[in-house]
């Protein structure tokens, strides 16, 4: 398909399309504007190629209306989908900002605090995508979007399906190949914890800079994810946190059965590392020899020599590619029989004596190898001189002219820069003065200021990195060191995971634009990790079911309902914990009392086992209300039995709904507001969209 066909068109008399954006396997991604709401959108258009193929169009069809079942904060919006005679295509959000992979390229190796800041993110997204039914098939840094905030946003769900038992993968194993889960490579049944593992792989990448499976072949890659053992993480990467390395690890086990079984249960785990990094797992699964590695050599790492200097991690890695020890085990125990058969006492008391010797010996192991352990124990603690009681207090070395970043990665103290001032003495980046005094004893983890070289004052003025700097010092170094009038430098606040508040996040100009004498300054200031929030829906009156869907497309997941004597209609909310229009953390629990004396139960459509033969299927488009400012739920009603019920995004003019039926029949179209109408379906006639279908 010609990447232009479709610039400067205007779709359905309302998306003018502006320019490409991107192009996949099945569609092109372009930049559009929407003339009704006067706002820029994404909108992906299946490829001529396939738009004639009637597998890869129902395929695409399936994307738009797995994607139309999500609503969340770190999943891609999607607002329309149109299969019209112009072309078949999806309108999402347009996302400002680059992929997780972009990001990935730019920064290297991350740390451990941005790795969970996206796992995290991510977790959130498959967690809502799992509940349901919809399992994403394609994790993989490329399909996460990361935005100026830091927030993320997966994206690109073209291989999600509705999981059901029938659900396999019998032609090929679709996805990255560097990503995907083993049964994916065999073929086999796919669920949601494909998309865990999935997620591991790329929390790996992110903590070591590379996937563990690479080959020169994508077939090469599919079979080791199939029978390969991967490295240890923290054999790549000395840095990692033993439990991080844990989390990892579980999360890549070969057998989906030794993987989490929830990204929820996932994410417990990630917030339980990110209140305590010290944290070590307990999984309780010898069975498993990479997870029993994941556990010892998290506590047993490598101890580098006192006298090396740091070094990157990019360096470390470049020369560290051997395979992480063997773990030894314990041989399993012998149990002894139940019963000695009759003997001499001659024989019975030989071996009582035999006995006797072996318990003494065993004892007096188990009194060497405790001794051993206190002195190791001791030596760990008090250093080799036993004489350091005080185990939290570090030596700060002489820092002057050492590289400001390989010398922020020691783990004894914490670099911070207190200002930046051109020298011609010292190279870029190099630090000039430290705050406290070489050899000076502190205690571990202190942050110690440091003063570090801008290079040698450029001839003509430069826009210098900034970012991490405190405000202060940033405001000083351009004023004072760079001669810039204060009134020509502006200050923007946003709320950002990664960088601390008070810290720059970016600048604008960027780092090595040329300065102009009447140049404006925009410097970004952090405020600090945002905290999720939103504002509580009413849910009283409404079905205890529906009440669950409305918390959670508002973001509230902590919901706990009670049981009350009452004769309330059955599963009706009889009460909230928290009132309507209350704007309260998402992770806030919420109560809800319903009836205690009826099984709360939902009619549903009929199964297609249940349905009469001569019923027939037909694809309806509901006209959707134009004035919805949040996003609500709609349910359609055949008479009492609800046959239909999904979210919809805010600003979504129409939806389709597959209904089952003969004859004439007036379904119930009713919205999480009260606004109901009357859809009339007559299954008897022929429509486009029924044909398609």
């Amino acid at each position: 398909m010609d990447k232009d066909k479709y610039i400067g068109r205007l779709l359905d008399n309302r998306y003018e399309i502006l320019e490409v954006l991107g192009t996949g396997g099945m569609a092109v991604v372009y930049k559009a504007r929407c003339h009704r709401l006067n706002r820029l959108v994404a909108i992906k258009i299946l490829k001529d190629d396939f738009s004639q193929d009637e597998e890869f169009r129902r395929r695409f069809h399936d994307e738009s209306r797995a994607v139309a079942m999500l609503s969340h904060a770190n999943i891609v919006s999607v607002y329309d989908v149109s299969t019209s005679d112009d072309a078949d295509y999806i309108v999402m959000e347009l996302i400002d900002g680059i992929t997780l992979k972009q990001y990935m390229e730019k920064k290297g190796v991350l740390n451990w605090k941005e790795t969970l800041h996206f796992a995290m993110q991510i977790a959130k997204a498959l967690d809502h995508a799992h509940s349901r039914g919809i399992v994403h098939r394609d994790i993989k840094p490329h399909n996460v979007m990361v935005l100026k905030n830091g927030a993320v946003k997966v994206t690109d769900f073209g291989i999600a399906r509705v999981m059901s038992k029938s659900n396999t993968l019998t032609k090929e194993a679709l996805g990255s190949v560097h990503y995907i889960s083993p049964e994916q490579a065999k073929g086999g049944r796919v669920d949601s914890r494909s998309d865990i593992y999935s997620l591991g792989i790329v929390m790996y990448e992110m903590m070591t800079g590379r996937p563990p499976y690479d080959g020169e072949s994508p077939v090469a890659v599919a079979i080791q994810h199939i029978n390969g053992k991967p490295q240890m993480p923290s054999t790549l990467n000395p840095n990692i946190p033993g439990g991080m390395e844990q989390i990892i690890v579980k999360a890549i086990s070969q057998e989906p059965a030794k993987r989490y079984s929830t990204a929820k249960q996932m994410l417990q785990d990630m917030d339980e590392f990110r209140k305590d990094p010290a944290i070590l797992f307990d999984y309780n699964n010898a069975s498993t020899s990479l997870e029993d590695a994941a556990a010892i050599a998290s506590q047993v790492k490598p101890a580098e020599p006192a006298a090396q200097p740091q070094r990157n991690i990019a360096e470390r890695v470049a020369n560290n590619k051997g395979a992480a020890a063997p773990v030894k085990r314990p041989a399993p125990s012998q149990s002894k029989p139940a019963k000695k058969p009759a003997r001499r006492r001659e024989i019975i008391i030989e071996e009582e004596e035999r006995g006797n010797k072996a318990a003494t010996i065993a004892v007096v192991i188990c009194s060497i190898v405790a001794i051993v352990a206190i002195g190791i124990f001791l030596y760990a603690a008090f250093g080799d001189s036993g004489k350091n009681p005080d185990t939290n207090l570090v030596v700060v070395p002489n820092l002057v002219n050492k590289d400001f970043n390989e010398a922020a990665m020691s783990e004894d103290y914490v670099l911070e820069i207190e200002s930046k001032v051109y020298s011609d003495k010292f190279e870029k980046d190099r630090i000039i003065e430290q705050k406290i005094r070489p050899n000076t004893k502190v205690e571990k983890g202190k942050t110690v200021q440091v003063v570090v070289s801008a290079g040698p004052e450029p001839k003509v003025k430069v826009m210098e990195d900034l970012i991490n700097l405190d405000e202060e010092q940033a405001l000083k170094f351009l004023t004072n060191t760079q001669g810039i009038s204060g009134d020509r430098i502006l200050i923007r606040r946003e709320s950002n995971a990664t960088i601390e508040a008070g810290k720059i996040i970016r600048t604008e100009p960027s780092e090595g634009v040329t300065l102009t004498e009447d140049q404006t300054i925009y410097l970004t200031v952090s405020t600090g990790p945002e905290v999720d929030s939103a504002m509580m829906p009413s849910v009283v009156g409404q079905n205890v079911e529906m009440a669950k869907k409305l918390l959670n497309a508002s973001g509230f997941m902590n919901i706990e309902v009670e049981e009350v004597e009452s004769t309330n209609p059955q599963g009706q909310v009889l009460y909230q914990s928290v009132t309507k229009g209350s704007t309260i953390a998402t992770s806030t629990k919420i109560v809800l009392r319903i009836p205690k004396w009826i099984e709360v139960t939902v009619p549903t459509q009929p199964s297609e086992t249940e349905r009469p033969s001569d019923y027939l299927p037909k694809v309806v488009r509901i006209a959707l209300p134009d004035d919805m400012t949040e996003d609500y739920i709609i349910t359609v009603y055949n008479g009492t039995t609800v046959v239909e019920e999904r979210m919809i995004p805010a600003g979504t003019l129409y939806t389709e709904v597959e209904l089952y039926g003969k004859g004439k029949i007036d379904f119930t179209v009713m919205v999480n507001n009260g606004l109901s109408w009357t859809e009339t379906v007559d299954f008897d006639e022929k429509t486009e969209a029924n044909d398609d279908n």
